[in-house]
């Protein structure tokens, strides 16, 4: 089982999370974090880290961000790997709690 990185975290991204990693399974995209399921060891240690609420164990991702698994899985192949903490983006206040923030994505 993995942890797996949702929709508030897109044009939020803190990164309280990458920084309790123990085994650095972050990966950073332009406006948004993923979580590679296969170096996750489901420590459950970032979840409650997040400000954005945005972390869900693999069993209890909501049905409307399914689409959420896939997109980790395969960004995490293909985005820079991230080990410390970072600022959030400028606006992230503003966007956290936003709906239907998959449409701003940025790969």
């Amino acid at each position: 089982m993995t942890f797996i990185v949702g929709e508030n975290c897109i044009k939020c991204k803190y990164t309280d999370c990458v920084e309790v990693c123990p085994v650095d399974c972050f990966y950073e995209g332009p406006n948004f974090l993923v979580i590679h399921p296969d170096e996750c060891i489901d420590c459950a240690l970032c979840e409650p880290e997040c400000p954005a609420e945005a972390i869900f164990s693999e069993d209890e991702l909501p049905e409307d961000q399914q689409v959420y698994l896939e997109l980790n899985t395969e960004l995490a192949e293909v985005w820079p790997n991230i080990t410390e903490k970072k600022e959030p983006l400028p606006d992230a206040e503003e966007w956290d709690g936003a709906p239907d923030k998959l449409q701003h994505l940025e790969r």
